[in-house]
């Protein structure tokens, strides 16, 4: 008896009946080009559920397809692209890859054992372009959680071995390419071919792995390396090697031998210190007078701020904050963005004039009056009056921060500006990370949801116009940072999982956002739970969890 394939785009919808059970392959070959999205095809959502493209339906059914013009489409390829890298490594070189961080549209990789070699990286770049024109196949595993372990444990990955064991998954879904075995918390494309554009460049002790934008899924981006931030990275590395932590693996370990405390104290006083380090790089220049920090959504700059000015204040300097927002030109003077609405996240849409000319007489010892915005007559009205007094160091914070036409007239050595985000985090094993993206986007869902009454539906479709107006408006501008702070705390992910999995939970299975909830619930999983009781007062997790000193 057939059935019938409802393929859904948008509003409409093009039915394809079958007599046998049919692959995503199959279905895509009889459907409408339009039907298949702007970037290429990686997955496809069965009934809402993220399939590969190799799973089979012989039932009715509601699919749509995946694209690398999509986040979920765009993460699927980069994990595609990680197994390749891994598989090549293993085959050109027989050595084991680790992925560390993500830098601008690459991750940062090494070898597990020792350094790379300009000549090494070349000989894997060839394997995988070799393999990718050989159109491997990749295939879906299914296999009993006790068999799955001892194939990690037999091709040498102890840590993805122990993380399946952890979260206790059985059958365990397994990808399987060239006899290698991986596992990744995405389906991966069917077959090797489609990993058209990558790259590879030596970077020491590591190397980059390039892949695409989700704006431009068909090219490569400009290779950007920002010195301060493989400080960053390499700073929190070395942390993490000190605690012993890893990949989550251990940090299950550390949580089950009743050490979360003892972590959480750590991680707090990691932050302090560079908060200090920060505030001390400002009090030992006295020609700054004016502070910017910048940073993107769900980054911790109001906990930041105010715990930088704390610090401050003990070195005896008068920390003063001004306001962004209140420097927005009239409405009837906003830029509109593509779809007529205001756009208020463009430098445009604040008066650049006004602001340099404010921020000069202010540090000329001047006084000046502020102004007020009125965001219901969307106008400016006078406010308060304010100077500057000898110990007083003028702060200001917001998205446009690290940009300079903001404060194009202040000199050079007048001002410092801070980036700030969370940078790093712990890797689910080898070859999964947890994106400081996904990081962002859980602290939003927990704290919109605590203070704005959002649920989690309209923070989730709302997210990407989020990601795209900071890298439109933010990290173009991270490299001129004098200043970097990771927000992160290694301790996070596991105190947001109480927060953020009944949230997830509660997208209905027909929301355009399942999926989204579903990949992000597959996330959490590999988590141990830490509770929150222990999670200090000042923390920039209070700020999206609740509870903390800062709150107004």
């Amino acid at each position: 008896m057939g059935f019938t394939v409802n393929v859904i785009e948008g509003d409409k919808v093009q039915k394809i009946y079958s007599d046998t059970p049919i692959m995503g392959h199959e279905v895509l070959s009889f459907t409408d080009t339009d039907a298949r999205g702007p970037g290429l095809v990686m997955a496809w959502r069965v009934n809402k559920i993220l399939r590969p493209m190799s799973w089979v339906i012989d039932d009715e059914a509601d699919v749509e397809f995946v694209d690398t013009s999509t986040f979920e489409g765009a993460e699927i390829y980069r994990s595609t692209l990680t197994f390749l890298l891994a598989l090549a490594c293993k085959r050109a070189l027989d050595r084991d890859v680790s992925v560390k961080y993500s830098m601008s549209d690459s991750y940062y990789c090494e070898f597990q054992k020792g350094p790379a070699t300009e000549e090494q990286i070349a000989r894997v770049r060839e394997e995988m372009e070799k393999m990718a024109a050989s159109a491997l196949p990749i295939q879906l595993a299914t296999l009993p959680l006790d068999k799955a372990r001892r194939i990690f444990e037999r091709q040498g990955s102890g840590d993805r071995a122990r993380l399946i064991q952890c979260t206790g998954a059985d059958p365990v879904m397994l990808y399987r390419c060239a006899g290698i075995y991986g596992y990744f918390g995405v389906p991966l494309a069917s077959s090797t071919s489609v990993i058209k554009t990558f790259d590879l460049n030596f970077f020491a002790p590591g190397f980059l792995l390039r892949f695409p934008s989700i704006t431009a899924p068909d090219a490569l981006p400009p290779l950007q390396v920002v010195p301060k931030l493989m400080d960053v990275f390499r700073e929190y590395s070395n942390w993490l090697d000190v605690l012993g932590l890893s990949t989550m693996d251990s940090l299950h370990e550390r949580v089950a031998r009743g050490k979360s405390l003892e972590l959480i104290l750590i991680s707090e006083a990691f932050h302090g210190e560079a908060l200090a380090r920060i505030a001390n790089s400002v009090i030992g220049r006295p020609e700054v007078r004016l502070l910017c920090l910048a940073g993107p959504s769900s980054s911790g700059k109001t906990t930041t701020s105010k715990r930088l000015a704390i610090q401050l204040q003990v070195s005896g300097k008068n920390p003063i904050a001004i306001a962004l927002d209140d420097y927005y030109v009239d409405r009837d003077k906003t830029p509109r963005g593509e779809n007529g609405d205001y756009d208020f996240e463009t430098l445009e849409a604040l008066d650049l004039e006004l602001i340099n000319e404010q921020i000069n007489a202010l540090l000329a010892g001047e006084e000046v009056q502020l102004p007020r915005y009125d965001f219901v007559a969307g106008t400016r009205k006078p406010g308060r009056k304010l100077r500057l007094h000898l110990n007083d160091i003028l702060i200001i914070e917001g998205i446009h921060g690290l940009n300079d036409k903001l404060t194009a007239d202040i000199p050079k050595e007048a001002k410092r500006k801070v980036f700030i985000s969370p940078l790093t985090g712990v890797n689910l094993d080898a070859h999964n990370r947890i994106g400081t993206t996904d990081t962002r986007l859980l602290r939003r869902l927990v704290r919109d949801y605590r203070t704005r009454g959002h649920g989690p539906e309209h923070t989730l479709l709302m997210w990407p116009s989020v990601v795209k107006g900071s890298h439109k408006h933010i990290f173009p501008y991270e490299e001129g940072a004098d200043l970097l702070f990771n927000s992160s705390l290694v301790y996070e992910i596991s105190v947001m999982k109480g927060y953020a999995e009944p949230l997830l939970r509660s997208v209905p299975e027909n929301s355009p956002a399942y999926g989204e909830a579903s990949r992000l619930l597959s996330m959490l999983s590999f988590a141990p739970v830490i509770p929150s009781d222990n999670v200090p007062n000042l923390s920039i997790l209070r700020e999206f969890i609740g509870g903390g000193c800062f709150e107004d």
